[in-house]
């Protein structure tokens, strides 16, 4: 923050090229919270992997993580949503809760604390969008998610409604959450979100088109922020 802020009291003496080589720059420098999310089949796992492959190339030092997580408390969670019945809807989610309280503290917030970026495959806004579609009150899981830190930018991956669902039923194994009609509430409600720090990107075109708009997206976002600090 302060090289951004010694950065800005001397702009009018750079050239328009010095400040855009000092602000790329700076976008390297400085860590980033990234989440990509989405409903499911839309490629939030495909992209995260993508994403940080192309911002390691960029020569940032990039922490790539998941929810639920590969824990003990994650692997619990991923079972329970195979189960033929699932424990009540607030439950569930408390124990998403559970196991991001532990992500958080074993790995995310020491990482954030180094400068790292973090790059991650569901977060907070799973939770509220899931929950909320299994009719549990959204101000009841925002409250619940608050002491968790905030994401700097949110990918959010949507691509049509029926792509979705076609990759779905392509799989193995679908989960309890994995039916039309669930699906249909989740997608309704990812589309519906309007937040300046969210951007909306259509994964249904070729992977590595789709990963270099998701990355464009990035780094503009970032110069953009670090203008405007």
């Amino acid at each position: 923050m302060l090289r951004i802020l010694i950065l800005k009291q001397y702009i009018h003496h750079l050239s328009v090229n010095s400040v855009y080589r000092i602000i790329n720059e700076l976008s390297i420098m400085t860590g980033k919270f990234i989440v990509i999310d989405g409903p499911d089949g839309s490629g939030t796992t495909r992209h995260s992997a993508f994403l940080a492959e192309k911002m390691r190339t960029s020569g940032e030092t990039v922490v790539l993580s998941a929810e639920p997580t590969d824990s003990p408390m994650g692997k619990n969670v991923r079972q329970i949503l195979h189960q033929e019945t699932m424990p009540s809807p607030d439950a569930v989610q408390l124990l998403f809760c559970a196991d991001r309280a532990n992500h958080v503290a074993s790995l995310l917030l020491p990482a954030l604390e180094k400068g790292n970026t973090i790059i991650l495959d569901r977060y907070i806004l799973s939770t509220i969008v899931y929950g909320s579609a299994q009719g549990i009150s959204k101000k009841w899981l925002i409250a619940v998610n608050s002491v968790f830190p905030q994401p700097d930018l949110t990918i959010i991956a949507l691509p049509p409604f029926e792509v979705c669902m076609d990759r779905i039923g392509r799989r193995n194994v679908q989960d309890q959450f994995e039916v039309e009609n669930f699906q249909r509430q989740v997608y309704a409600k990812y589309a519906s979100i309007e937040d300046p720090s969210v951007i909306f990107v259509d994964t249904s075109g070729p992977k590595n088109t789709v990963a270099n708009t998701v990355y464009d997206h990035v780094t503009q976002y970032f110069k953009k922020s670090l203008v405007n600090t």
